[in-house]
């Protein structure tokens, strides 16, 4: 079932009138009906399905069932349901108010902030509204004028007719005049920051609260200059676009649209009444009704006579993915466009004795100061990516445990989200590693890629299909701790003879200190055995071998198109690839008769991690 028709919830606000009950058919027994709240999944007010299955059901409650898929795939970017939609009838004036953006509401509200649009659809002949300010004017002056009550005097007043159109930016002030009655599209929150309100007493018999100092710190405080960039739309930003259907019912009786996977269609009717139909259903409309069509619900048509809005969510404009790569000891963190190119980042000490809290709040600081930093807008992002070590729960955002930074059931995503409001997902680091290469690395040009990653651990990430491979989504692979050796060195998780015990930087740093009797760094090692030294041409020839053990038996379960090495002994390059490909070719099922995979060398080094986190999103 594609096509819901929906009712609202009620706001009897203290300078709303009754024309939404009287005209326009809302079901309301009060005497005051300000707002009629006609697509939410707001907790303040949903509205809720009138007809099919889910008859009696909020639109959440819909989208529940049926999944976040009925949004469209342009809506991923979003943490929750992305839009709200009203009708407002302005008896009496509207307090002068302002919207804060979306960074500052989240770290101060717990929610969006709010950029809206009205459609005026009717108003009287001396009708005005308030939108900006006449001049430029300082904090100072604005902070003077609200305490003074002198405010009106720098306002811009604007007069307004039926089928205006408004687009109000986060930022901006503005206030509703008496005797307007308009359509409302705005983001998905219900904060106001009021800053007058012509000294009106609330129903408890006090003045009503202001919101003075959070209004002094998100007001944009020069004259706004309207945009008119939005054509061929009604309106168009990152977080709705609207357009104006007319059916007169003579001339043009008739429309049919199309609804994508990309994104679900609101149709608010403002005028008119015919019937509506899809997939085989049909519903009839009258002015002041609003149906919901998910994504993908195809072709549909409208007949009859009517005014409407039609509401979709387009792709946002240059799109930027945050990736985070969280290290035992730093921490690296990376702003990504669409071509998986790093734009900028920055290093920062990961302090794993610290509590997750307090990692996570000063990633999340760092990853707001870099924004600012390239002067780059939270509203430009379209999610954070974060990879990290150990086993994870990437379905739910849950880090179950990490031994490298002392994690235990950390719920990382949602921690994430209360600095970055924007959609946030996890995944184990060397996956993410993994997918950095496979997407804009040395493999780039395969579907089917394993990484080894050669540190002071082994880890390794499959990518199947151009997807992270993680069996029931939990933890990824864990090629370092396949046994290789029955019964043989000790591990670090507990068991004995894996490949990590034998082909880490650590193991062979233990295996040299065994034979010559201290450390050497990797380098060194395989230097000296270039050079002729024998007790390390032995040692470097086991390790090879130990390594080359592990890479045929992920390649006889997985067969990749391209194994890759990475980390610090991978840059060993041709010494450590010609014999592994010679093991291939001996020790891979079928040998030169099946297909055998490339091995190279991964090349993206530290940047893997953050662009794999990013393009997890």
């Amino acid at each position: 079932m594609c096509l819901l028709k929906l009712k609202p919830s009620c706001k009897d606000y203290i300078w709303g009138g009754h024309r939404l009950a009287e005209e326009y058919g809302k079901e309301y027994d009060g005497e005051v009906l300000a707002e009629t709240w006609e697509l939410s999944c707001h907790p303040d007010g949903p509205s809720y399905i009138a007809n099919g299955k889910y008859a009696g059901q909020t639109l959440q409650q819909y989208i529940d069932a049926e999944g976040k898929e009925m949004l469209g795939t342009n809506c991923r970017r979003f943490r929750d349901f992305p839009i709200l939609t009203k009708f407002i009838d302005a008896r009496d004036n509207l307090s002068i108010q302002v919207h804060p953006d979306n960074r500052y509401a989240l770290k101060n509200e717990g929610q969006y902030g709010k950029t809206e649009m009205w459609y005026v659809m009717d108003a009287g002949k001396e009708a005005y509204l308030y939108y900006g300010f006449k001049k430029e004017i300082s904090k100072e002056e604005f902070a003077r004028r609200i305490r003074e009550d002198t405010l009106l005097e720098v306002l811009n007043a604007v007069p307004v007719q039926k089928g205006d159109v408004l687009f109000i930016e986060s930022g901006t002030i503005h206030a509703i005049g008496k005797d307007i009655l308009i359509a409302e599209i705005q983001q998905n929150s219900n904060i106001t920051y009021r800053v007058y309100d012509y000294g009106r007493i609330g129903r408890d018999g006090k003045k009503r609260d202001l919101h003075i100092e959070k209004a002094l710190a998100v007001t944009n405080r020069v004259p706004i200059v309207k945009d008119k960039r939005s054509y061929p739309h009604v309106a168009d930003c990152d977080y709705f676009t609207v357009d104006k259907l007319n059916l007169d019912g003579n001339v043009m009786k008739k429309m049919e649209g199309s609804v994508s996977d990309l994104s679900f269609a609101s149709i608010l009717m403002l005028d008119g009444e015919g019937i509506i139909y899809n997939q085989g259903e049909t519903l009839e409309f009258k002015k002041g009704d609003s149906f919901f069509l998910a994504a993908g619900s195809g072709t549909y048509t409208i007949e009859g006579s009517c005014d409407a809005l039609i509401t979709t969510i387009r792709a946002k404009a240059a799109p930027v993915h945050i990736g985070v790569d969280i290290g035992g000891a730093e921490t690296k963190i990376g702003l990504v466009d669409i071509h998986q190119k790093l734009l900028a980042s920055e290093v920062m000490e990961t302090n794993a004795n610290h509590p997750a809290e307090e990692i996570i709040r000063e990633i999340g600081q760092r990853v707001l100061k870099l924004l600012d930093t390239q002067g780059i807008s939270m509203d430009q992002c379209v999610g954070a990516g974060i990879g990290v070590p150990g086993t994870v729960d990437r379905k739910n955002g849950i880090v179950r445990y990490s031994n490298n930074i002392c994690w235990e059931q950390v719920e990382l995503a949602k921690e994430m989200g209360k600095y970055l409001p924007i959609p946030i997902r996890i995944a184990n680091d060397a996956d993410c590693a993994a997918l950095g290469e496979a997407v804009a690395g040395a493999g780039r040009e395969c579907q089917d890629v394993i990484m080894i990653t050669l540190g002071t651990g082994v880890g390794g990430g499959i990518i199947l299909d151009g997807e992270i491979y993680d069996g029931k989504g939990i933890s990824g692979s864990e090629i370092g701790h396949m046994v290789i050796v029955e019964g043989g060195e000790p591990c670090t998780c507990g068991r004995k003879g894996c490949l990590e015990a034998y082909a880490s930087a650590t193991a062979l740093n233990r295996d040299v200190k065994r034979a010559i009797g201290r450390d050497l760094p990797p380098e060194e090692v395989f230097e000296g055995a270039e050079n002729g030294d024998a007790g390390l041409q032995k040692i470097v020839e086991l390790y090879i071998r130990r390594l080359g053990v592990g890479i045929v038996n992920v390649v006889n379960i997985f067969r990749p198109q391209l194994v890759l090495l990475g980390g610090c002994i991978s840059v060993q390059g041709e010494t450590l690839l010609s014999p592994l490909r010679e093991m291939m070719k001996e020790g891979c099922f079928g040998r030169e008769k099946g297909q055998l995979p490339e091995i190279e060398t991964a090349t993206l080094g530290k940047e893997a991690g953050i662009i794999g986190a990013a393009s997890l999103i």
